[in-house]
Formats: structure tokens, sequence, C-alpha cells
């Protein structure tokens, strides 16, 4: 199998590094990857949503899959095009890509299925948006409707925090044309995972758990960010209520989206909240989450690659995943700055050393080598994995890994995993 990897992020480094080990791969490439994905996979200078270049490389070099990692080319449409070529890609098409790309109609989805999920609202106009709020109180959530790289979404504490959010996307433009609708629900409480599935368009194959954590300091504080951690599993996802989740969400999703003429194809990322009524939707990813795919891939036993062929060719209910007995950690290190400007060009030591230690694995993000020498080149770079028999010896070992790395600019949350372990 000739395979290309679409994305640069730690994500995309993780699908590299489990395509590798498949005794099936013959080629891999990754546009346009980054340092770590180069130990992989032959780096291509095309961007992820240069689709002309992207389609022409996949047919001159005869790829047999193209799996995207981010989802700003699977909303745009990156699975039609190739589709259009005849290459396979496991993703959704730009239709059933919806399901991320806007709010309003993961929604409707959830109404039309049945689907347990917060009560909501679309505007379109900022005065109605207000005076509901108003009416409504707090807390309360404002979402933009569109995609906004994880900064559309307002958990408001006050009505005044509320109608903030509602003058910066609606009013400011803040979000350009993805916060000129938002959508306002009720805020669920509990704790939230995230829970993956790979579909086929009818049957979807439990594809791991994890808890992400958002919010850039320690105990869920500070600003959102892209993920600064994960682990998986997650003790408040149990077997049974992950179960009921794939019953509840998941599965009549696809079934819905199977109805409307868009079957979902490809990895569909269920946000739950698990409520005192059990679990609820927030909301559904198009592709696996990162850092979640980081730690979710470290526990896959199986052959992730003809798992994704299934799923282009329909073939999942025939299918089965093995997974190893045993937690995983991602703790995400950052450049200075982050989630705000983050300081880029800083060299970065001691990788080798890390991941050498038991049970380490160190995926990169925004990093590039610059004359030999590895350097931060955005916001989220390194994501420093580790594996345990419980949740404790994973998080040692993956912290023992991080002060293994001579990166002075760099930080990462201390406390990954602290709601299972209490706040130490």
């Amino acid at each position: 199998m000739r395979v290309l990897v679409i994305g640069s992020g730690g994500r995309e480094h993780a699908l590299c590094w489990a395509l590798a080990a498949s005794p099936l791969l013959a080629k891999l490439w990754c546009a346009p990857g980054n340092a770590g994905t180069a130990e992989f996979a032959e780096n291509l200078p095309i961007g992820a949503l240069d689709f002309s270049s992207l389609v022409q490389f996949a047919v001159e070099n005869a790829v047999d899959l193209v799996l995207p990692g981010p989802e700003a080319p699977l909303v745009a449409g990156i699975a039609d095009a190739m589709g259009a070529a005849g290459i396979a890609c496991c993703g959704p098409s730009a239709a059933a890509a919806r399901i991320e790309g806007s709010k309003s109609f993961t929604k409707e989805i959830c109404d039309a299925a049945g689907i347990p999920t917060a009560l909501w609202e679309r505007f379109d106009d900022a005065h109605a948006a207000r005076e509901f709020v108003r009416r409504r109180g707090a807390p309360i959530v404002v979402k933009a409707d569109g995609l906004a790289a994880g900064k559309g979404v307002v958990v408001a504490t006050s009505v005044a925090e509320a109608e903030e959010a509602i003058a910066a996307f609606m009013d400011r433009d803040a979000l350009g044309e993805a916060g000129r609708s938002v959508v306002i629900e009720e805020c669920l409480e509990g704790e939230e995972v995230s829970l993956f599935a790979l579909c086929d368009g009818v049957t979807a194959l439990p594809l791991g758990a994890a808890q992400d954590h958002k919010r850039v300091g320690e105990g869920d504080t500070g600003p959102n960010t892209g993920g600064m951690g994960a682990y998986s599993p997650p003790p408040a996802l149990s077997p049974a209520l992950a179960e009921a989740a794939m019953a509840r969400i998941v599965r009549p999703a696809l079934a819905e989206l199977a109805r409307q003429g868009t079957p979902f194809r490809g990895i569909l990322f269920a946000g739950l909240m698990m409520t005192a009524d059990g679990p609820k939707l927030i909301e559904f990813n198009a592709r696996f989450g990162d850092p979640e795919c980081q730690a979710v891939l470290l526990r896959l036993q199986s052959d992730l690659l003809p798992a994704l062929l299934a799923a282009c060719n329909g073939d999942l209910a025939q299918f089965s995943l093995r997974w190893r007995d045993e937690v995983a950690i991602a703790v995400v290190m950052a450049a200075r700055g982050y989630p705000g400007d983050p300081v880029k060009g800083t060299g970065i030591r001691g990788l080798e050393c890390a991941a050498a230690m038991p049970g380490v694995t160190v995926f990169q993000a925004a990093t590039q080598r610059l004359n030999g020498r590895l350097v931060a080149a955005g916001g989220r770079v390194l994501t420093v994995c580790a594996t345990g028999p419980d949740l404790q010896a994973a998080r040692d070992a993956a912290y023992q890994a991080v002060a293994a790395i001579d990166w002075p600019e760099g930080f990462c949350r201390r406390d990954i995993g602290w709601r299972a372990l209490g706040a130490g």
C-alpha cells in the first residue's frame, strides 16, 4: 500500500508512526509534515488545502489511500476531490463533514435522530442572541456556527460574558465568517470525554476514548487551547457507558447522515458530557482529536492500515480491533506565549534521551530542522507520551521524559490526568 497522510501536527506524526508499523505499507508520504513525520514518511512541500497539487501527486504516484488529519481539508472537500480522481480517502465528504463544519447542522442531526444533547437555538442576529441570553441567564454556552480552530466556544459564567462573546463573534467579526451565526445552548454539567469511532457509512467501530485538557493552565484555568494533554482510556467512560454512547449517539448519527444521502466514512469524534442522566453530545468532529489521537494510538494493538481500508470499502461489519491493556498519557509541550503569539525558532534538545526511556514516545508537531538543529515553529510543539500499567505510572514516566527535554522556552501543564488522579 502507498499511503499519503495530510497534515503537520502531532496527530499526523502519530498516524505516520502507526502506519509505518504495518506490514502492508510500501511507501508513506506526509504533506506537509514536520520534523517528526520525516522519520517515517517522505515529507512533501504541499499545503493541506492545496487540493490540486495533492490530487495531482496522488494520481502521479499511484497512491492507494489518503488519510487527512485536520478538519479544514475535510470540511473543504478533500475526500470529494480525491474520490473524483479515483483515489481512496479515509475521510468524510464535504457534505458529511458539515457535522464538524456547522454547529447548527450537528444539532439538526441530533434532533432528527433523537440524540441526547443540550437545548439550543441558532441566531443570525446579534440583538436577538443577546435578548435570548438575558432571558435564559447564565451559565450558558455561546458557539460560533462555523470552523474556528478551537476558538469558537465560550462557556459563559455570566450574562455579561455571554454578551461579550456574541459581540466578539457577530459584531466585531473576530472569527470572520465562522462567527456570523451562533448557536447558544444550555450548559451541561459533568466530565467531558472524547469517544472515537471508525465509520464506513453504515457501521461504526469503536476506536478508543480519551479525556482532553483544553485550558492552558493547571486545574483547567486560563484560555482554551487546541489541547494541552490527554489520557486513554478515561475512567469517566466505563465500557458500559461507552456502549451506551455508541448506541444512543454515534450509531443514530451515522444512520441519520446516511438517511440524508450523506453517509459518513472516516473517523467520527463524539465530544461527550457525562451527565447525571448519562452521556450527552457536546459536539461532533470529523477526524481524530489532537492530542487524543496520540494517546489512543499507543494503546492500539491491531494494524491501523487494514482498518482504514475497511472503512473506505464498507467492510467494517466484519472487522474488529484489539487493544493493549495499558493506560496511555499525552503531555503537550508548547512554546512560550501559546495560545497567544508563540515564540518561534528556539532550539530543542534531549528528545533522544527522553524517547529512550521505558514506555515513552515523543511525537512532534510544530517543529522543523534548521542547519541540523531541531527548532520550535509554532504553538503546540511536542507531545510527550508514555504508557504504563495504570495512569499514575504512565504519568510519572511522561513527566520524567519532559524533564529530560532541554527546551527552556517550552512549557507544559503539570497536572494532566488530574481528574482521575486528584489535583496532585
